[in-house]
């Protein structure tokens, strides 16, 4: 008969309850460490997936550094907020100087359209008194009888020369002080020119409206003023003018500038021309063929009043010559010769 150890059985004994106890533990060790680990399933296309555990560690870490990283991003989007207030600030300043900035580009155009106005109107005046003072000029060239090629006032005068140095761009400011200074002097000039043409054409209508020269453009005298013998009834009479005969048809001219106040047929006269003129001068003109002039015509010193001829008491073509002073026939000898 067998018999058993006391003490191994005992031993035995102890090695399944440990097992025992072991089985009945590992499903809570198991419980625990499934608890300790966090599982992540990631899938993908085609169905594919991956598992990646967290420990709890890892967890509480990755919780601390996510903590840590919030507060980074919330004193970075404070500082943002700061510093994007004072970017307001200075934004607003830049818009404020961008304001006066435009503000004095407006002034500075504005005052730009003035000046160029003002500039223009300056030019405009400037060319009108170059074209009267070109008026002027040419009217005093051929009142004066200069040489036109000498004063051309239709070209610009002749200039020219070599350059010495540098040349420069007029400034702004010296260029509307020019302009300024040339206006004045155009001013003056043509001031000057005016009096000048005036006081010529004084002289000019002085001259012309004297009684003058003779009245033929060809011809003699043929009968002095005052007594002589008539050359139609051969008898001692007096005569009150001077004859000029001349070539039938020829021009009879105005001795000076006047008015035509009488002019037609008159007895002993023929066809006769009558002219006012001042200081109360009247001058005659008879005998003529035909007429070419009017009652009321102002006539210049020169022009045709009319064709030699032989009407009314003549012998022959001629000019019959009066000069009649404040009503009383004078001697026309003296204003024949220019004495008057």
């Amino acid at each position: 008969m067998c018999t058993t150890d006391p003490s191994s059985q005992k031993r035995s004994n102890r090695a399944e309850l440990a097992q025992s106890e072991q089985a009945q533990k590992a499903p809570a060790r198991l419980a625990r460490k499934e608890r300790a680990y966090m599982k992540i399933i990631l899938l993908r296309n085609g169905g594919f997936n991956r598992a990646l555990q967290l420990s709890r560690r890892s967890l509480a870490l990755g919780g601390t550094l996510a903590l840590v990283g919030l507060c980074v991003v919330t004193l970075w989007f404070t500082s943002i907020v700061q510093s994007g207030q004072i970017d307001a600030q200075v934004v607003e300043q830049w818009r404020a100087k961008l304001a006066n900035q435009r503000e004095l580009v407006v002034g500075l155009e504005q005052k730009s359209q003035a000046q160029s106005a003002a500039v223009g109107k300056q030019l405009a005046q400037m060319q009108a008194r170059l074209m009267r003072m070109e008026a002027i000029g040419a009217h005093l060239t051929e009142s004066a009888d200069l040489g036109g090629d000498e004063f051309d006032f239709g070209n610009p005068p002749a200039q020219g020369g070599p350059v010495h140095g540098a040349q420069t761009t007029l400034a702004w400011q010296t260029l509307e002080y020019e302009l300024t200074q040339l206006s004045s002097q155009l001013k003056r000039r043509e001031t000057e020119l005016n009096i000048l043409d005036s006081v010529l054409v004084s002289r000019d209508i002085e001259a012309t409206s004297q009684v003058r020269g003779r009245p033929v453009t060809w011809g003699w005298v043929s009968s002095p003023f005052g007594k002589r013998v008539d050359p139609l009834t051969g008898k001692i009479a007096w005569h009150n003018g001077l004859d000029f005969a001349g070539r039938d048809g020829s021009d009879v001219i105005a001795v000076a500038s006047g008015v035509v106040t009488f002019a037609g047929e008159r007895s002993g006269y023929g066809k006769l021309v009558e002219i006012s003129h001042a200081d109360g001068l009247v001058t005659r003109y008879a005998h003529h063929k035909a007429l070419v002039v009017s009652v009321g015509e102002v006539v210049k010193k020169g022009e045709k009043v009319g064709i030699m001829g032989s009407t009314g008491r003549s012998t022959g073509p001629h000019v019959h010559f009066e000069v009649v002073k404040n009503g009383r026939t004078v001697d026309p000898a003296k204003y024949v010769a220019g004495r008057s």
